[in-house]
């Protein structure tokens, strides 16, 4: 323990608290305040309390311990080394910015230390905002906040024939306050109300116990599904609600479950009295008002639009981090509004230093200030131009040859406040390069500067002055006056009919479509008629747009006010980095405002990568994402975890961070549940890390090693912090009981739950640590829309799109499907060698008929039937590869899934240069012997299971923009095989747009029975694979 400089030592036990080590007594340990009572001076240290410790935790950061309940051993010092300071404010307070830092990653100190008022501007806003947010929960009475954190799940789409299919009736199970014992049958409509279903409950239980059992009445109770936080309340139909929906499409009977509300508004009190702990400081003895500030004088402005200079900037030097003696420096810049070069782009003269390169030559821009957009960002790039340069046998790339990319870096022409910046500019540069530029350059890459400075190349720029007053970027309002003057001339053009045939022509293309010149001007021409026929166009009208010309940009910002508002799916392709404009964006997020919780769930995963693509912390999606997820515990538990994954990325880092915190701070008391969850993943990657210790092949090492581990499993802090948790993957199961790890190869975890509010039934979650799981996490995604669009239709392929949640630099959760074998496990348990498994075409059938009997057997292999089906065209579509019998699992009710999402969009897996696989998708001789129910001349089942997957192709194929759109709305999420717009070709490819049905139908039906002929081929693959796995 170290204060000033005085150390004492301290024996404190691992499983100790901070609290612990300061002050009191625990165990007998002698501790340090009771050690530093025989030292000089020590009446100087004043009050316990008005000290805590700081260390320098294992991220090498210094971070203070204001919250004393934290173990030692959670805190994970780098060294056993604890410095006692002095605290600067409100203990509450203190402690909140602690468990806020610890919580997301990074300490609040951080932030505070950072000189950007930016982040102190958006911090303070934030701050106020979830502080108003807060007392307005806690004026709110049990029902206002039971609605607000757990709103019902409503279901989308037609019902008419799901209720016809059940005759418009539904059998629930009922259950009483968490008794799974005592439980009634209902049968019930399908029309009537949750009002009219707990009567029905109420009235089934006084008749079965008898009238002396008092149980109250119905507003003394709430229903909840059985085994989840998710509650159905009075004000809807059954039909209406999501789990019922889901429940009717598998044929299962609704499990719910009668709450009594003292349950409830005990949980209630619990978060009121949590969010009034630190509040508290605000609302009691206020501080005297200060005396109100004089205002400074106000400065004067110079709007941009009539400032006609060209814009330019002097680059002073260079300092590189990896100097290079054999090469000449050179700097190229360009401005670019998203992926659009505005002008030519500007090139330093070449420099031969070794490390500190100086020019103080102007770079200048064939652009006026007056015309730059108010989202232009200034990109630059280093290049070592290289005096020999080796022949090279390929002329491909040539002017890599030549050039060798040192480093790049980008800044916006703007601040946040739309002030043209000025002065002197240090920018950090990052390292790593894209292989695709435009004039190699890397416009889509982050505005924010290398953190890292010590190792990274300085770029010193120096912008000048326009004026003697700050030139800004003029107010809506005063934009819109430029667009006035052509507005009534071209509302009304008249379009001549060929020309409108070649405008619904050009609209219908796909997102990667790319549009000519010629293409661009009629667009822009005919603007006002794509407003009133082709409104959902709108991306196309925006990349016609000249954004180096200040009148057509005033043009669209007023033409955006009057824009039909759009659907959610099709605005989301305006949050790409293609449309950087801040009135597009916004535009876009108040389509998104009519998403409900779960579409906008379904969508989360690209609306936090695109926070990538905002250059300021304070922008319209930003406030969407926080204020949609302080109103939806759900929607928050899923924000928190895709921002907390990314957050050891140094470009994202500190806007993840702001984010987080002003979540935090909006849902108080939603920090505990997932500080829970936070600390858990860090015990089960300290386990993990423990087993990967043993790479011994030995099985007395590999016991030892096994016994090493369940005795860390077995220390308190362990247990406890594995027990009676949330789920990361679905924060509507709370796991409870000690957790149980299989045997399997130990790598990765496998743990298996009790579900707390559902007695007896389990929840298996796998722990992959070294794994990213980002890839796996967008596949799944994607296949729960696809299911989505098929339901839709009314075309349900019984899709299992199991749970999986990236939770840190290469580290996840994915859920395990019970009841469920692979296919090499269930063709090995059939053989009696290995070699001979795969050929094997009835163990598949027969281990369904080992599982299922009668009726129970027909239902299984139209499940089958109809999952195959759902995966054929699934799997042909996103071009996922490594489909071997290991990553292929069926259920024991028939469902077949696919899992293990390593290789999508057609990189399959090849081996010395030839491909191992060689058909479209998996479809194997001994599938179609299930779909036949076993009989060789079944062709009505077969032609059924072909007309299904036709099917399914065509109606995703309706909605192929949308999944192109997903899918560019990832490029900067680093996933391994989605790193340029070339990779999302092979969509565009399989879904054959561009083509008519007709032509697209003809083209997949050629792949299906591709599939069919050369599956022989899959079925030496995979005894190549049970051979070489035989365990």
């Amino acid at each position: 323990m170290v204060w000033t400089r005085c150390c004492l030592g301290v024996w404190q036990k691992e499983s100790g608290t901070v609290g612990g080590a300061r002050g009191g007594t625990e165990g007998g340990d002698c501790l340090l305040w009771k050690e530093a009572q025989t030292y000089p001076l020590f009446s100087l240290l004043g009050e316990m309390e008005g000290h805590m410790f700081e260390c320098v935790n294992q991220a090498a950061v210094h971070e203070e311990l204001e919250d004393e309940t934290r173990r030692l051993c959670d805190v994970r010092p780098f060294l056993p080394v604890l410095k006692l300071i002095t605290r600067n404010c409100g203990r509450a307070e203190r402690i909140l910015d602690s468990k806020i830092g610890v919580l997301i990653g990074k300490g609040l100190h951080e932030l505070d230390a950072l000189q950007d008022q930016q982040v102190k501007d958006f911090r303070s806003k934030m701050k106020r905002v979830s502080e108003e947010k807060m007392q307005r929960m806690q004026l709110m009475s049990c029902g206002e906040w039971l609605r607000s954190c757990y709103s019902t799940q409503l279901g989308t789409g037609s019902l008419e024939n799901l209720i016809d299919k059940h005759e418009g009736v539904i059998k629930i199970t009922m259950h009483y306050d968490q008794s799974q014992v005592c439980s009634v049958i209902l049968i019930l409509s399908l029309h009537c109300t949750v009002t009219e279903l707990m009567d029905q409950a109420l009235k089934k239980w006084q008749t079965t116990h008898g009238p002396e059992e008092d149980i109250g009445t119905r507003s003394d109770y709430v229903l909840r599904v059985s085994g989840r936080f998710e509650f159905l309340f009075e004000d809807h139909p059954l039909n209406q609600c999501k789990y019922i929906r889901d429940c009717l499409l598998a044929n299962e009977s609704p499990h719910l479950t009668l709450v009594h509300c003292d349950v409830v508004k005990a949980m209630f009190e619990k978060e009121i009295s949590t969010i009034g702990s630190v509040l508290a400081r605000k609302t009691s003895n206020p501080p005297l008002p200060l005396p109100p500030k004089k205002r400074p004088p106000t400065v004067s402005t110079l709007s941009v639009f009539p400032a006609h200079q060209l814009i330019k900037g002097v680059l002073s030097f260079v300092h590189l981090a990896a100097p290079n003696s054999n090469a000449k420096i050179q700097v190229r810049a360009g401005l670019f509004h998203g992926t659009e070069l505005l002008c030519k782009t500007a090139v330093s003269s070449e420099s031969s230093s070794r490390s500190e390169h100086v020019w103080n030559k102007t770079l200048e821009f064939d652009i006026a200030v007056c015309d730059l957009p108010r989202m232009a960002r200034l990109c630059f790039a280093i290049y070592a131009v290289m005096d020999k340069v080796k022949k090279q046998r390929s002329t491909k790339n040539t002017h890599l040859n030549k050039y060798q990319t040192i480093p790049w870096v980008n800044t916006m022409v703007f601040d946040y406040r739309g002030q043209l910046k000025t002065g002197d500019i240090i920018l950090h540069c990052w390292s790593s390069f894209p292989d695709e530029l435009e004039e190699m350059l890397n416009p889509i890459g982050t505005i924010q500067t290398n953190p890292y400075t010590e190792n990274a190349t300085e770029l010193h720029i120096s912008f000048p002055e326009y004026s003697t007053q700050p030139v800004v970027f003029p107010a809506f309002d005063k934009v819109c006056i430029y667009s006035q003057y052509e507005h009534d001339s071209q509302m009304y053009t008249y379009t001549h009919k060929c020309t409108h045939v070649k405008l619904k022509e050009i609209m219908e293309r796909d997102p990667l479509s790319q549009l000519c010149e010629n293409e661009k001007d009629l667009i822009w021409t005919l603007r006002y008629d794509c407003r009133e026929n082709f409104p959902q166009s709108l991306p196309k009208l925006l990349l016609s747009v000249k954004w180096s010309k200040h009148e057509d940009m005033a043009q669209l910002q007023a033409l955006l006010q009057i824009w039909p508002k759009l659907s959610p799916r099709d605005a989301l392709e305006l949050l790409d980095f293609n449309y950087p404009d801040q009135y597009v964006r916004e535009f876009a997020v108040i389509c998104l405002r009519d998403m409900s919780d779960d579409e906008l769930l379904q969508y989360l995963l690209q609306l936090v990568q695109v926070l990538r693509y905002e250059p300021y912390y304070d922008c319209a999606l930003s406030r969407f994402l926080l204020e949609r997820a302080q109103s939806s515990r759900k929607i928050g538990h899923f924000l928190f975890w895709h921002l907390r994954s990314e957050m050891y990325m140094p470009a994202v880092s500190v806007h993840f961070a702001l984010i987080l915190e002003a979540y935090c701070r909006g849902c108080i008391p939603h920090i505990e549940v997932l500080k829970k969850q936070v600390e858990a993943l860090n015990k089960l990657k300290a386990v993990s890390e423990l087993i990967k210790l043993g790479t011994i092949k030995t099985k007395t090492k590999q016991a030892h090693l096994k016994e090493a581990m369940m005795t860390c499993l077995r220390q308190t802090g362990f247990i406890e912090t594995l027990s009676d948790l949330q789920s990361p993957l679905n924060p509507n199961i709370l796991l409870a009981g000690r957790c149980k790890y299989m045997d399997s190869k130990m790598k990765p975890l496998w743990i298996v739950y009790n579900n707390k509010l559902l007695g007896g039934d389990t929840v298996g979650i796998i722990f992959k640590n070294g794994d990213d799981l980002r890839q796996d996490m967008l596949t799944l995604q994607i296949l729960r829309l696809m299911d989505l669009l098929w339901k839709e239709a009314n075309l349900d392929l019984r899709i299992v799109p199991y749970g999986c949640l990236a939770t840190g630099d290469r580290s996840g959760l994915i859920e395990v499907v019970s009841s469920a074998d692979t296919i090499a496990n269930i063709q090995k348990t059939s053989s009696n060698m290995a070699a001979a498994a795969a050929f094997n075409k009835d163990a598949l059938l027969n281990w369904l008929k080992d599982k299922n009997s009668g009726d129970a057997l027909d239902k299984a292999i139209e499940e089958f039937t109809l999952s195959c089906a759902g995966y054929c065209v699934a799997t042909y579509v996103l071009g996922i590869g490594d489909r071997h019998s290991d990553n292929i699992m069926v259920r024991s009710t028939g469902q077949l899934f696919h899992i293990d999402f390593g290789h999508i969009l057609g990189n399959f897996k090849s081996k010395f240069g030839i491909k191992r696989e060689r058909v479209p998708f998996i479809l194997t001789h001994d599938f179609i012997h299930v779909i036949q129910q076993g009989k060789t001349g079944n062709t009505e089942k077969f032609g059924n299971f072909r007309q299904y997957c036709e099917e399914a192709y065509l109606i995703l194929r309706k909605n192929g923009n949308l999944f192109i759109t997903l899918f560019a709305l990832m490029l900067t999420a680093g996933l391994p095989e989605l790193t340029s717009v070339k990779d999302i070709q092979y969509l565009k490819d399989s879904l054959a747009l561009g083509k008519t049905d007709e032509e697209a139908l003809k083209q997949f039906r050629q792949k299906f029975d591709e599939a069919l002929r050369e599956s022989w081929t899959t079925k030496v693959n995979w005894m190549a694979h049970i051979v070489a796995h035989p365990s």
